[in-house]
């Protein structure tokens, strides 16, 4: 992958448009917002939830720098789609969230809108790394046929999983 600007990683400068080979970026931060995004979900829907001021504050600061790595990684245009997206696909996170607290026998109208905007905004951010690892990983980022059928087909597969949740919590 080519960087949209000049990064550090590990102690090492990166310069703009420098290839970065993908287990240097995909590994560190799918396992890192994992971390983060299972604790911002846990402290949102525990049975004695932590103050919403602090869930934000937690959550808010490392989503902020998420964001910024990936305007740095890769580049505003991929991240602008990554929020139209997100705005697109409101309905396929609620139905995932609803699903996983299905699975802890909660339901997802149990909580105000505000406990639920931390939780997406990991879901929003989580699905774009994937997105982008999957393009990676099939080396299909610079051959545009190879990219639409990518595309394509984890389209299929995020609406498919996104019916299956919805169905399994009816």
């Amino acid at each position: 992958m080519k960087l949209r600007a000049d990064i550090t990683i590990n102690g090492r400068l990166y310069k703009k448009g420098e290839e970065i080979a993908w287990y240097k970026i995909y590994p560190f931060f799918l396992v890192h917002m994992l971390a983060f995004g299972g604790s911002g979900f846990v402290m949102a829907y525990a049975d004695t939830p932590e103050n919403i001021l602090f869930l934000y504050f937690h959550g808010g600061v490392a989503i902020l720098v998420y964001v910024i790595f990936y305007l740095f990684i890769f580049g505003m245009d991929e991240v602008k789609w990554m929020f139209i997206n997100a705005g697109l696909g409101a309905l396929g996170i609620f139905t995932q969230m609803g699903w996983l607290l299905a699975l802890f026998g909660r339901d997802i109208s149990d909580y105000p809108f505000q406990v639920h905007v931390i939780p997406f905004l990991y879901f929003v951010l989580y699905t774009f790394l994937l997105h982008q690892a999957v393009l990676d990983l099939t080396n299909s980022r610079e051959d545009e046929t190879k990219r639409r059928r990518v595309e394509s087909s984890y389209i299929v597969i995020l609406a498919a999983g996104y019916l299956l949740s919805y169905l399994m919590t009816r």
